[in-house]
């Protein structure tokens, strides 16, 4: 039995969960999630808690236990508290503007990059070189998060780029260091 999977998942206040099927629905204080499930994980309510179980022993039925467990905490995390990401630059001249919705960053390249967040990602600035990204779904943050940092990686000579705040980046000696 999965360790994880096992657990019971406890409802707050506030929060309305709907079983239909293999589809788990989520409404809470901060917006409404939904995700459809394997048919070989089963989903109940018991006693303002959601147990989730294993159809089968098989290998493949064992290692979805613990996962569905862990998307439905993170459903119920995202609807009630949210998920934050912050992505810092670094490098003389990067910046980042808000425009709106869009988000215009200077990154060393001719043109500026417009980028456009989905639909459920509200991505505000705290300073030019500070870009936080906020929303329910924790799998569409991170997503979302990488995508933006994806276009100026840390370089590993300088340390230039956009990285996660708490990312430590090794830089390397170059050709000089002998």
């Amino acid at each position: 039995m999965s360790r994880i999977g096992k657990n019971p998942i406890p409802i707050p206040e506030g929060v309305k969960v709907d079983i239909q099927g293999d589809r788990v629905s989520i409404e809470g204080p901060k917006g409404k999630l939904s995700r459809k499930l394997r048919r070989e994980i089963k989903v109940s309510l018991k006693d303002k808690k959601i147990v989730v179980e294993r159809t089968s022993d098989r290998r493949f039925d064992r290692s979805l236990h613990g996962l569905s467990r862990t998307l439905i905490a993170n459903m119920i995390q995202g609807v009630t508290q949210g998920y934050k990401r912050v992505l810092e630059i670094k490098g003389i001249g990067y910046k980042a503007e808000a425009k709106g919705k869009i988000l215009n960053l200077n990154l060393g390249f001719s043109l500026p990059i417009l980028f456009i967040p989905p639909e459920g990602i509200e991505i505000k600035l705290e300073g030019p070189t500070k870009i936080v990204i906020y929303g329910t779904d924790k799998e569409l943050v991170g997503l979302v998060a990488s995508h933006i940092r994806s276009f100026r990686p840390p370089d590993s000579y300088k340390g230039k780029g956009i990285r996660y705040q708490d990312e430590k980046v090794r830089k390397k000696a170059g050709k000089t260091a002998v």
